[in-house]
């Protein structure tokens, strides 16, 4: 039932709520099903006391600081540095922290492109994602055509994407879940030998971290 805002003092006519987010979307439109829940929940945690609005700003933060540059700089790191790499295959959410990049309490497995073996990376079920390390997932991750296809013809769908590869390299695809992610370890460019790890970070797209891309080549 809807309510008239002027009844309750926690709707401002500005379209603010007390921790300063918009009661409406960007586009001015009225705010989902969703959206509307989102807001009252973290409204009444604030009025609990369980969290601050100054708290909710960070995390935020923290969170749109989250891209593929920092799945880069553990792929470029990992290319550099042989002890490393060994470190990332064998338990990537710990190598990831190492560098900074705190996983949480999620398992983080990374799986490595080598001349016959090619991953690619999907959620069957929704768009469980390394976020940590690759910020937001693309929508075309998200979308059920993508999630059903790479399952039953990898090929097809990487070919789509532009990459071709040949009928001798053998293609694996991980499904990703709730509590287990996972990132590939695209092989290292040919001809970056005397690059250093900024450098070679700059090659490492997005794309190349979920399987259905390559590094740029210097």
């Amino acid at each position: 039932m809807p309510h008239d805002h002027h009844d309750h003092d926690h709707f401002h006519h500005d379209g603010m709520s007390p921790s300063g987010h918009p009661y409406r979307a960007d586009n001015d439109e009225p705010l989902s099903y969703w959206q509307c829940m989102e807001i009252a929940v973290r409204e009444l945690l604030i009025e609990k006391g369980h969290v601050t609005p100054a708290e909710i700003a960070a995390q935020i933060e923290a969170m749109d600081a989250r891209s593929p540059a920092n799945g880069a700089a553990v792929v470029a790191r990992a290319w550099t540095d042989p002890a490393f790499k060994a470190r990332l295959l064998a338990d990537a959410s710990a190598a990831s922290a190492e560098m900074g990049f705190d996983i949480g309490g999620l398992r983080l497995i990374a799986v490595e492109n080598t001349g016959d073996v090619h991953n690619v990376i999907v959620c069957t079920l929704c768009s469980c994602y390394p976020r940590n390390l690759l910020g937001l997932p693309p929508d075309w991750y998200k979308t059920r055509a993508y999630r059903a296809r790479t399952v039953k013809e990898p090929r097809k769908v990487l070919a789509e994407f532009g990459l071709e590869l040949p009928e001798t390299t053998q293609v694996r695809v991980h499904d990703s879940t709730a509590d287990m992610r996972y990132i590939v370890l695209p092989a290292r460019p040919a001809g970056t030998e005397g690059m250093d790890e900024t450098a070679l970070a700059a090659l490492v797209t997005r794309d190349s971290m979920i399987g259905t891309g390559l590094p740029k080549t210097p």
